[in-house]
């Protein structure tokens, strides 16, 4: 059977009346993508994308910080990825005397480059097919659980086995639901430092106002440096960067880091995320990010220290809301259901297939017994634990519990971990903020968590404080000692386990572990069966629609879900047309961001040098042949989240751009994709270098960039 399985995959990969566009291909398989590609313009080879036995492109392309992709581009390791992938550093490092948010930030000089604890950066050197090792031992008899054992020991020996002989670490990662593993070897990099970021006002213009959409005037990207053995990273392969801009219809491919997808889920299952889930996600941080918004407007300090934790759950948010929409414009769910109907008639076309077709018809109770703590786990983390002093005192929960018996060291080391998290805390937190969060979050968690299921902590809010939200809020944060920095690195200087019993009643530590009490006692044991079931479910599920597609839909494409390892994705560049009468170009320019220039919105201000430049007309080198200054374009390259700050290359690997967003439109690629409406936008990378040169004046990193003219 697993022979049959895996000569199953090779053909759908081999398949050569594939539509363009759609697809994220496993990079060490490219082989059999070569053919199409070619085709459609590439003048390289996969062996060129692709290799272990000889440097290449996959040599530079690293997962940055464990959520976005960042690509070498130069002989000393200068490493690029998005202005909102290094945002969190970029905030981090600002003070109010050295605002590198509003100001940007360029170091003119190897020193000033900064260091970024705790930053990695994740480098594949080589993956194997382990999948027959990995399966070995299971046969059709074998149960669920039978199964989960057998694997998990499999894969604990091949990781054993490979790390012995490997200086990089190992995984073993999981393919097409269970049905094909890869071992991965990767090399981790721990020393990566801020180079370089644009102004947010650059590198971050529009602001949520125009995130997900399309055009897009955003110069997405910030600057970086892998260090290795404390001196610059040499690198077996960087980027050649070309000049020479895009044309509609050339071919462009991405190579990246792609999250999460879920291209293979049941109509049931889209369903509940986009009709049950979504909405009541979106609804919640709607609510928040009206209160940040009110207090960042008014307070430029408030402002600097909200703008991660704004840009963090608004870029969820705004994407969430395009799913919702796409789903029910393009009629996802109905295509879905018509995709099960055909495969059902296939199933029954073989008594061999019946399993295939319970597996899809057994999903359904599943899905609607999961609903239940689906959304007790959506309240908790959306509402529940966006009360930022409620996340804070979970950190304080194993403190609350020493003992006189509890070893001294054991003590020691928490209180540490303590001072460092309350440190990180106060930096960036304003009380009236999230006391005005509390009231809204509650409030929302009590309507829509009935009696019966839902964190004590609610129901005592309705018996102590007779349903009035406010009164608890005023109580809550009253009574802490955890909105004061001075108080609680004072407690933990003089703390004893005595004291324990004293901070267990603290009421933001009985608040949080109500909560966290009740997701563990009554949702978290239930999730995970729900989940264990869709997963055996959904891996049955997959293996049929593996043997399905090929005969029912010759032309569809089959690849497997995105899982944070190393992708290609091909396509070309183009406009789209997303509605009647509305046609949009493939292209921007600098003339887009001085239309939509307001000073009095802070998103949409126009820094004076970029004006200065712009009103000369001064873009050097970078200018396109029509002689304005692009930002940014779009193409067909099926993208995710984890794919932010991709390299998207030209017909000859070279680097075009960064990859940043989606289109509104097609942000429902993660669960259904239209090659019509589903575009990846980048920004142009002539007007990355326009900024580091022209704008920044940092030409010593122009300098060590290799440019195509």
């Amino acid at each position: 059977m697993k022979r049959t399985l895996l000569t199953t995959i090779a053909f759908i990969l081999c398949v050569s009346t594939l539509r363009a566009d759609e697809g994220m291909w496993i990079p060490a398989l490219l082989q059999r993508n070569e053919a199409e590609m070619q085709a459609m313009g590439m003048k390289i080879t996969a062996d060129d994308i692709y290799s272990i036995n000889h440097s290449s492109m996959k040599d530079a392309v690293v997962l940055f910080g464990g959520g976005c992709t960042g690509e070498i581009v130069s002989d000393q390791g200068l490493l690029l990825t998005n202005h909102h992938c290094g945002f969190d550093w970029i905030q981090k490092h600002s003070t109010i005397e050295h605002d590198y948010l509003t100001e940007g930030f360029w170091a003119m000089t190897m020193e000033e480059e900064l260091p970024c604890p705790g930053l990695t950066a994740k480098m594949l050197r080589n993956m194997e097919d382990v999948t027959d090792k990995v399966l070995a031992g299971i046969t059709d008899q074998t149960t669920d659980d039978e199964r989960a054992q057998i694997i998990a020991e499999n894969i604990k020996n091949i990781k054993e086995s490979a790390q012995k002989d490997s200086q990089y670490k190992v995984t073993v990662e999981s393919f097409y639901i269970g049905n094909q593993y890869f071992l991965m070897y990767n090399e981790i990099f721990d020393d990566v430092r801020m180079v370089g970021a644009p102004p947010s006002n650059i590198g971050k213009f529009g602001g949520d106002t125009d995130n997900w959409v399309w055009p897009r005037h955003t110069g997405d990207f910030s600057i970086f440096r892998i260090y290795k053995d404390g001196k610059p990273y040499k690198p077996d392969y960087h980027f050649t960067i070309s000049l020479k801009g895009v044309e509609e219809g050339d071919f462009t491919f991405v190579f990246g880091y792609p999250a999460r997808t879920n291209e293979y889920l049941p109509a049931v299952a889209v369903n509940q995320e986009a009709n049950v889930i979504y909405p009541v996600v979106v609804d919640l941080r709607t609510q928040i990010l009206n209160i940040y918004n009110k207090y960042q407007e008014k307070d430029p300090v408030v402002r600097l220290q909200y703008a991660s934790k704004h840009a963090g759950l608004g870029n969820g948010w705004k994407k969430w809301m395009g799913v919702i929409e796409g789903i029910r414009n393009f009629k996802g769910i109905e295509k879905k259901q018509a995709f099960e109907e055909a495969y059902i008639n296939w199933c029954q076309e073989t008594r061999a297939r019946m399993k295939y077709m319970h597996a899809l018809r057994d999903l359904a109770p599943v899905y609607e017994e999961y609903e239940k703590y689906r959304m007790a786990t959506t309240y908790l983390t959306e509402a529940g634990l966006s009360i930022e002093l409620l996340e804070y005192a979970a950190n304080f929960a194993k403190l609350a519990e020493v003992t006189k018996d509890t070893p001294q060291e054991e003590i020691d080391e928490l209180i540490g971990e303590l001072k460092e998290a309350t440190t990180v805390f106060f930096k960036d937190y304003y009380q009236p903020i999230d006391e005005e969060v509390a009231i809204t979050m509650l409030t929302a968690y009590s309507a829509a968590q009935p009696e019966d299921f839902r964190p004590e902590i609610l129901n005592e809010i309705d018996r102590k404080f007779k349903g009035d939200v406010e009164s608890y809020v005023d109580y809550l944060f009253g009574k802490t000692v955890l909105t004061s920095e001075e108080k609680v690195m004072a407690m933990l200087d003089n703390f004893k386990p005595s004291k324990a019993k004293k901070l267990a009643k603290d009421p933001a530590v009985v608040a949080v572990n109500s909560m966290m009490d009740f997701y563990v006692e009554n949702v978290l044991a239930k999730s995970r069966e729900c989940n264990e079931k869709i997963n055996n479910l959904r891996r049955v599920y997959m293996e049929g629609q593996m043997k399905m597609i090929p005969e029912v839909y010759p032309e569809k494409r089959l690849y497997p879900d995105a899982n944070f390892t190393l992708r290609v994705t091909y396509g070309k560049v183009g406009g789209f047309k997303p509605k009647d009468a509305v046609t949009y170009g493939y292209f921007t320019t600098l003339d887009g961001i001085m239309q939509k220039e307001n000073p009095d919105i802070y998103d949409y201000v126009v820094t004076e040098r970029l004006h200065e430049l712009y009103d000369a007309k001064d873009y050097g080198r970078y200018a396109d042949k029509d002689g304005s200054m692009h930002v940014a374009f779009i193409a067909g390259n099926h993208t995710t989240g984890g794919n932010s700050g991709s390299p998207i290359l030209n017909a000859n690997g070279e680097l075009l751009g960064l990859n940043f967003d989606r289109t509104w439109e097609g942000t429902m690629s993660d669960l259904i994709y239209d090659p019509s409406i589903c575009k990846n936008i980048s920004v142009d990378i002539r007007y990355v270098l326009f900024l580091i040169d022209k704008y920044a004046g940092c030409t010593r990193l122009i300098d060590e960039m290799t440019i195509a003219e």
